[in-house]
């Protein structure tokens, strides 16, 4: 089964967007506790994320940060929730605290990495019990490190993060969010250049960038195109072949071809 790739965020203090989100077309949808909601609408926002998911909603929840005065509270709120998918975990960083929330839960945990802290712990964090994915927020440790939310200046996270992923046997991770709305291209392109790093999954904030962002993270008709030639030109060769861009098919080329197709 294909991970999820298009992951939407909405305000938990604003439901009458929940069944829209639902509707938008992407792959997960998450309620979100933490950055879009101010303080004074936590209350609010946990409350309505409650209600959605206990009569009959069904959505992942963005939790406030441990440490925070909203984690308890939100914690206590979505145990046991009939809809709930899942949680993001904000700014994780301790992996003892990680499986100690995915025990209490009992469903699955995205980690946020997005702290030098936990940039610097991202093995740890992989391959602490219970959780399932990582994602990169990207706009929170360009913040933290004082350095540029640029492709350039955030490749050696993003690198980092494909690389722990790949070590704790997690599903290939999920990429943070592009700021731009209104420019699908900007959106694809951005989302193609996940892809190309190892990601296979994307932050979206507006329903606007779910279809751009899929196209991105997609294979190309081109990539699509040489992986069938290539299995092709491999069927029943017990040798040496040589596939269509002239170049032998060995296994790693095998493989390639093989996720472009699961994809």
């Amino acid at each position: 089964m294909r991970p999820e790739a298009t992951w939407l965020f909405v305000p938990g203090n604003v439901p009458r967007r929940f069944a829209k989100a639902a509707a938008a077309g992407a792959d997960a949808v998450v309620i979100d506790l933490e950055d879009a909601v101010r303080p004074e609408d936590k209350d609010t926002a946990r409350a309505e994320t409650l209600r959605w998911l206990s009569e009959g909603g069904q959505a992942w929840v963005r939790l406030n940060a441990a440490g925070t005065p909203w984690f308890d509270a939100d914690v206590d709120a979505v145990a046991g929730a009939s809809g709930l998918l899942g949680v993001l975990v904000p700014k994780s960083e301790d992996p003892a605290a990680l499986a100690a929330l995915s025990a209490r839960l009992d469903t699955a945990v995205v980690a946020l990495v997005e702290t030098a802290a936990g940039l610097h712990r991202v093995h740890d964090v992989a391959a602490a019990p219970g959780v399932t994915r990582l994602a990169f927020g990207s706009l929170d440790l360009a913040a933290d490190l004082g350095a540029d939310d640029t492709a350039e200046a955030m490749l050696f996270a993003r690198s980092t993060i494909v690389l722990a992923s790949r070590v704790a046997g997690l599903p290939a991770p999920i990429d943070g969010v592009t700021t731009v709305i209104d420019d699908a291209d900007a959106v694809t392109t951005a989302a193609r250049y996940a892809r190309s790093l190892g990601f296979r999954g994307k932050l979206c904030i507006h329903p606007a960038q779910i279809a751009p962002t899929g196209r991105g993270l997609a294979p190309s008709e081109d990539e699509i195109a040489w992986a069938r030639a290539v299995l092709r030109a491999a069927e029943g060769s017990a040798g040496a072949v040589t596939g269509p861009d002239g170049r032998m098919i060995d296994r790693p080329v095998l493989d390639r071809a093989h996720a472009i197709l699961r994809f």
